[in-house]
């Protein structure tokens, strides 16, 4: 992600994917309304916080620049993968809504407030900073390269059950078999 300002194209925020040192692909966009964290005087959440990640809006699925923009706002976003999430830890919620050619990004923090059963009542309250952004320019790379970025290489490839391999390449393989009744023998 790289931000810059200049006479041409003011404003500016480019996010980009790169695969072996080549720009799979790059949105530019430009940012027209702009609150920072220090205008909106509410608490704010601690750093390191586990995020939910909300998209809404039509097109943010249908058309491809903005179907790569979500995956990149995503990867960029998500945050460590964790395997057990605690309720009371999410706290922060980045909101993506697509609307009229415009793309309204808010943060929002997370109040759990007491309700009449187990569940708590969630509230949003906004905690900043928030952008309004118009996507100006797109490059994408050939389809050859997209597709070899796709590409899985075989190490982390699945394996097959009860299968392994030693150092010098020798498949073993682990066979399961019934209890046997050793009085008969």
């Amino acid at each position: 992600m790289f931000g810059s300002y200049n006479k041409k194209r003011p404003n500016k925020l480019v996010i980009g994917r790169m695969h072996d040192y080549h720009v799979l692909y790059m949105i530019e966009s430009g940012i027209e309304n702009f609150v920072s964290l220090k205008d909106i005087k509410n608490s704010k959440c601690p750093e390191e916080t586990k995020s939910m990640l909300i998209f809404a809006g039509d097109d943010l699925d249908v058309t491809e620049d903005y179907r790569r923009l979500k995956s990149l706002l995503t990867d960029f976003l998500r945050g460590p993968t964790v395997s057990n999430i605690c309720l009371a830890g999410l706290e922060y919620v980045p909101h993506f809504t697509a609307l009229n050619g415009k793309i309204y990004f808010r943060r929002y923090k997370l109040l759990l407030k007491k309700s009449g059963s187990r569940t708590p009542r969630i509230e949003l309250e906004e905690m900043g900073p928030s952008l309004d952004l118009i996507l100006r320019r797109t490059h994408q790379a050939s389809a050859d390269l997209y597709k070899l970025s796709m590409k899985m290489p075989k190490a982390l490839k699945l394996k097959k059950k009860n299968i392994s391999h030693d150092s010098f390449g020798t498949t073993y393989g682990r066979i399961h078999m019934q209890k046997q009744d050793l009085s008969k023998l």
